[in-house]
């Protein structure tokens, strides 16, 4: 077999066999696929796609490229969540800990930045000495006694999924269905976890960039979940805009202890409980709307922030910046975006923020590039809102000064004036499981 007739066969639009995507999966995680050809082949899979079979076969190949992991040892019900990636989508800093307060274990596998999205692992390195390179004993460890841990891939897990995120993210093949489905459920099926909630972004900061598209993934993600055996289930929720006020990695962290105070913005705040409730309802703590009651209750006595506080010190973060966030340390340059015009913004492309933000340092433009933890975007305005020209919509934030320009730049082109109010898209759009779709919106 060689790889070059694998690349043709599907470039082509044909059905690879299972034995054809072995071959791949195995020879690249050995090295003797280069990157150069999983780039191609990741490149015919973006144009041709690939069937329920291949993709359901490919996400199998993957998790079992590497260990398997078996939490059966961790007592109680795991369960775990994962986002398809938005910007300021710093849910999981505000979910793990709230659900891990009600007694659900929360065994988590992030991470990085993908693109123009943030990435979990990336935000919690911006705590001073938290690791999220965490041993398999460590991890189990960590789990049992306090409920929660949020780590790395390890070497070992799912190698396949690890070599082919990081090619995918600088070879523009990151927005497809096969792709996606196959990356986000190797891992969650070789994490171990009894149930999984997936939350699958639509819109303009999206990969998905629709509602009928977020569903055909969520649907493939869902059916491959079911067949292995985990519960698992997906709600579709909106990222036509940013999610939250702050864009950057030690700023969503700030923002994210501010929501587990109960001073979160509405839009954050309502996505987190609802992702918390879902994941609650999966792990059998009643139904979705009793367990609502249950993530506002953690947040208004304070037991999910100090879970969070609790999950940053067992990992070697520096507790204090989650009781004290001013601790953390600030950007030395930032610029007052002002508006140019007076009217409503009838639109900020959650994309282009996302790309500014990267600009301004706080993303990856090539595999590898080093993030500066204290970059990105504050919001002062958003969507749906009335300025007067003058007025500040936003505060960029960086360590290089040279590099305020092109998030400026790029920022404003995010924006769209008008003289009426828009109608704001929904954050919530619809639900997926083994039952069906239910639709929001």
């Amino acid at each position: 077999m060689r790889m070059y007739d694998v690349i043709e066969k599907k470039r082509d639009g044909g059905e690879l066999t299972d034995a054809e995507i072995d071959y791949f999966v195995s020879g690249y995680v050995a090295g003797d696929i280069p990157d150069y050809q999983a780039s191609a082949l990741a490149m015919a899979i973006f144009y041709k796609g690939m069937t329920a079979h291949e993709t359901a076969h490919l996400t199998m190949a993957m998790a079992e490229s590497g260990d398997m992991m078996d939490l059966s040892a961790i007592p109680g019900i795991k369960v775990d969540k994962h986002s398809t990636g938005g910007v300021g989508d710093k849910t999981t800093l505000v979910v793990a800990p709230l659900v891990a307060s009600l007694g659900v274990k929360v065994a988590k596998m992030s991470g990085r930045g993908l693109g123009h999205t943030g990435g979990t692992l990336d935000k919690l390195e911006a705590i001073p000495g938290l690791s999220i390179e965490i041993s398999e004993p460590d991890f189990f460890k960590q789990v049992s006694e306090i409920g929660v841990a949020v780590a790395g891939q390890t070497g070992n897990l799912v190698p396949a999924d690890k070599k082919l995120y990081a090619l995918r993210d600088v070879t523009a093949t990151v927005d497809s269905v096969p792709l996606i489905a196959s990356s986000i459920m190797s891992k969650k099926i070789a994490s171990g976890s009894d149930c999984i909630l997936l939350d699958v972004k639509c819109g303009s900061g999206a990969f998905m960039k629709d509602v009928d598209s977020a569903i055909e993934l969520a649907d493939a993600m869902v059916s491959i979940g079911e067949h292995v055996n985990r519960t698992t289930a997906a709600l579709i929720t909106g990222m036509d805009r940013p999610l939250g006020k702050n864009v950057g990695n030690s700023l969503e962290v700030i923002e994210a202890v501010a929501t587990l105070k109960g001073e979160g913005p509405k839009d954050l705040t309502d996505v987190c409980i609802e992702l918390a409730a879902n994941m609650l309802n999966l792990a059998g703590k009643g139904s979705v709307d009793d367990c609502r009651k249950l993530a506002r209750q953690q947040i208004a006595n304070g037991e999910g922030l100090a879970k969070l506080a609790q999950m940053v010190k067992a990992q070697g973060g520096t507790d204090e910046v989650i009781f004290d966030t001013t601790k953390f340390e600030a950007a030395p340059f930032r610029r007052d975006i002002v508006s140019e015009t007076s009217g409503y913004i009838t639109s900020m492309n959650a994309e282009l923020v996302g790309i500014s933000s990267v600009a301004l340092g706080a993303g990856r433009e090539k595999k590898g590039d080093p993030i500066d933890p204290s970059a990105g975007i504050i919001l002062e305005r958003k969507t749906g809102d009335y300025v007067e020209k003058g007025d500040v919509i936003a505060t960029l934030l960086t360590g290089d000064e040279s590099r305020l320009d092109e998030g400026e730049r790029i920022f404003r082109e995010a924006l769209a004036f008008g003289e009426s109010a828009p109608e704001l898209e929904p954050l919530f759009f619809a639900r997926v499981s083994k039952d069906g779709v239910e639709r929001f919106a």
